[in-house]
């Protein structure tokens, strides 16, 4: 697949989350192209939980396209202890983005969902059409049905007023910039740091949540922002898609392969007593290809090694005590989902 180089269809765009991990790679991207506008909110100047921020946003940018990458999110353990504010405020901010974007006249919104609003027991591969064929995992439902919530809405809109809502489903991202705070991390992040930081203490062992027999899919996230910036300029229906590789690995090989390319050669305990999450993810990824020709093209390990050496660099360079991960000052509203 070529890279997308053709002009992009909008002008003015507002990208909220755009100072976060997929955010800063599609600010990239769109700067690349000419004669196009970009607008990023802050939390700090506008919460996208209420209604008169929005407002204030799109009458201080007009924008023709929003992008909605914000979100309130985290791993395992994150979601076990923050359910009521993961679905409140994704909820709110969905729900309100997307009605006062229609009153004023936004040309199109694409929102961006979850690989955790799919059912706990899909068949893989995940196909768009299982999306209400059970209940989500218990662990991050609330989240998950918060941002499915955008796709009823988007549907509901498009019949009713012909708004241009379109609905992407991601999978696990990782890359260089993710976020290594091990209380908020995601899978492959927390498992690079504890790998690294085990073999500079010369440490015998690692920990790791579960089992290790769940898989999870993973998408490098500038193959993902190459894939959403497609569905923008391309994709106006009303079905969701999935981003996705189309391949899975089991949590037990990625640690390996993650214990590989840290060099860490200590042993790995598996807490059992923790939750695996979802038993499966892999996404059927045929319908991006279709509509909007996206096909994934990074390997599994060499987005890893480009990770770990980011990672790696980014510490060696710092000489303060700060987070090395946290260059989009942890802004609630710039993440993505485990």
């Amino acid at each position: 697949m070529e890279e997308f180089n053709e002009s992009f269809p909008y002008k003015r765009v507002v990208i909220t989350g755009g100072a976060g991990f997929l955010g800063r790679f599609i600010v990239a991207r769109l700067q690349a192209q000419k004669d196009v506008e970009i607008f990023v909110p802050r939390r700090a100047e506008y919460d996208l939980v209420e209604a008169a921020d929005i407002k204030r946003l799109l009458a201080a940018t007009r924008p023709d396209l929003i992008i909605h990458l914000a979100a309130v999110v985290g791993g395992i353990g994150a979601n076990q202890k923050n359910p009521g504010k993961f679905f409140y405020d994704n909820l709110m901010m969905g729900t309100q983005l997307i009605e006062q974007s229609r009153l004023y006249g936004v040309a199109k919104f694409v929102a961006l969902g979850t690989v955790c609003a799919y059912p706990k027991f899909t068949p893989t591969p995940f196909r768009e059409d299982d999306l209400w064929n059970g209940y989500p995992e218990e662990t991050n439902a609330p989240y998950g049905l918060a941002k499915k919530m955008m796709l009823v809405q988007a549907q509901g809109y498009r019949q009713q007023y012909d708004f241009n809502t379109i609905f992407l489903l991601p999978a696990n991202l990782y890359g260089p910039g993710d976020n290594f705070d091990l209380e908020s991390s995601h899978v492959i992040p927390a498992l690079i740091r504890k790998c690294l930081e085990a073999r500079e203490k010369g440490a015998a062992f690692v920990e790791a949540w579960g089992t290790g027999n769940a898989s999870r899919e993973f998408l490098y996230v500038d193959d993902c922002a190459e894939g959403v910036l497609r569905a923008a300029a391309l994709y106006d229906e009303s079905e969701p898609v999935n981003l996705g590789t189309g391949s899975e690995i089991k949590i037990s090989e990625l640690l390996q392969l993650i214990a590989r390319l840290t060099r860490f050669k200590g042993e790995i305990r598996w807490q059992t007593d923790r939750p695996d999450g979802q038993p499966r993810r892999r996404l059927d990824v045929s319908r991006a290809l279709e509509k909007f020709g996206f096909r994934a093209q990074v390997p599994l390990e060499e987005g890893l090694r480009r990770t770990v050496e980011w990672y790696e660099t980014t510490r060696a360079v710092r000489s303060t005590g700060e987070e090395s991960s946290r260059g989009n000052e942890q802004e609630l509203q710039g993440s993505l989902p485990s």
